[in-house]
């Protein structure tokens, strides 16, 4: 998972890495000006996501063996099991998705009645670039999971769950207006925070920031990326 590491022991030093971690970029990719939101000085640590091991812990290991029992291609729809800060995550291929939601809403000894959350998540230069987040909860077991899928920039399909979790509706909405993934078999899916004619997905990585136009002698205040830094 990311986290964030300090910039060193002293201001200014460079941030102690392990061989295997690899540096993660400032805010939006900025690199080199320092933006003035703070966020370009900071130094992210990527560690390689494997299937935590056996016992997860809590309900966890019910909940996964749960999931194997009543989903007959449970290896081929699940790709990666990790536990992390006491959250389990269960990677889920696309073409699976939609049938895994129903499982865990349906299946008496899972009950994940309620979609809480869905989101998107762009971690540009990554083959499967779009992730797709869906906070899951049991109220009958008083239980929580997450399940994820992903896409490709060149292929941004993944299955709609509006039919499993009628609350997706907007939220599919939503991702697909910020992030251009697009859900198939969704009712109605148009933007819902841009206009219908808006060229591009703002909250994509590589979406021009932009600069805010000021009526004050003919100023501007530039994106983030060109302002000067201030140390």
């Amino acid at each position: 998972m990311t986290e964030v590491e300090p910039v060193g022991a002293e201001l200014g030093a460079p941030a102690q890495l392990p061989p295997s971690s690899a540096a993660g970029r400032g805010m939006f990719g900025v690199q080199g000006t320092g933006d003035t939101s703070g966020f370009g000085g900071l130094r992210r640590r990527r560690e390689v996501e494997l299937d935590s091991p056996r016992p997860f812990g809590g309900y966890f290991d019910e909940v996964v063996d749960a999931l194997a029992a009543a989903y007959p291609e449970f290896d081929a729809a699940v790709t990666k099991i990790v536990v992390d800060r006491d959250e389990l995550t269960l990677y889920i291929t696309k073409e699976h998705i939609r049938s895994v939601a129903r499982t865990m809403r349906d299946d008496p000894a899972l009950r994940f009645e309620l979609l809480a959350n869905l989101s998107g998540v762009d971690y540009i230069g990554s083959i499967n670039r779009f992730h797709v987040v869906y906070n899951l909860t049991s109220m009958t077991y008083r239980r929580q999971v997450r399940l994820e899928t992903s896409a490709s920039l060149e292929d941004p399909h993944v299955p709609s769950v509006t039919a499993v979790y009628p609350g997706a509706d907007w939220q599919e909405r939503e991702t697909y207006d910020m992030f251009g993934v697009i859900f198939d078999g969704h009712p109605a899916l148009t933007r819902i925070l841009m206009p219908d004619d808006w060229d591009g997905f703002p909250q994509r990585k590589d979406y021009p920031l932009g600069g805010i136009p000021v009526q004050y002698k003919g100023a501007t205040i530039p994106p983030p990326d060109e302002r000067r830094a201030y140390r």
